[in-house]
């Protein structure tokens, strides 16, 4: 049986105007997401996980390691989409530039990092995990738009916000080589009881 990737965006964090978004951590509802996760026993036979260096994914990959007697492996480039020209934005300001951000990936939306500049970093990262660890299921901790690219490009889908994961975050899906996803985006309660 071929080797699993599973790819899981981090769950709900704080939002603070005051903070870079890369340094935001979780929440206490994102905290117990991870802690329900870790304690369930349902990512053993994982050998190994790699995550963003963004403070919320390092809370999620690090007590799920730390439960499977791990050391997450952390990839500065496996960051969030670069927002950094607007930094923290109001919810339906962000949603607006998020729409446009993926509906134009080709294009800036006011200086943020391209949806296919983003989907081409993602992607490599994603190709050097797979040469880095060529033996063994794997769990990268990331984001969820970049991880929405990720998807769209493992399916050969153009990239679009449809293929984006469910709100909230703590959402994950499956693959194996560099191959179609194995079924859509699920919450992160439902990893290990299905495929």
């Amino acid at each position: 049986m071929a080797r699993r990737v599973v790819y899981l965006s981090h769950p709900q964090v704080i939002v603070d105007a005051a903070k870079p978004v890369e340094r935001w951590s979780l929440n206490p509802t994102g905290q117990a997401r991870v802690a329900a996760l870790a304690a369930s026993g349902r990512l053993v036979g994982t050998a190994w996980i790699v995550s963003s260096a963004e403070t919320k994914a390092i809370e999620t990959a690090d007590p799920l390691a730390r439960a499977l007697g791990l050391t997450p492996i952390i990839r500065a480039a496996m960051h969030e989409n670069d927002r950094s020209a607007t930094g923290f934005l109001p919810p339906a300001e962000f949603e607006t530039v998020a729409d446009t951000f993926f509906a134009n990936p080709e294009t800036s939306v006011r200086g943020w990092e391209t949806a296919a500049a983003a989907q081409r970093r993602i992607c490599g990262e994603v190709r050097a995990c797979l040469s880095d660890f060529p033996e063994g299921d794997g769990l990268i901790v990331g984001h969820g738009a970049v991880g929405t690219l990720l998807y769209s490009a493992l399916a050969e889908l153009p990239i679009s916000r449809r293929h984006d994961q469910p709100a909230g975050g703590g959402n994950w899906f499956a693959f194996t080589g560099w191959s179609a996803p194995l079924a859509p985006w699920a919450p992160m309660e439902t990893l290990g009881t299905r495929l």
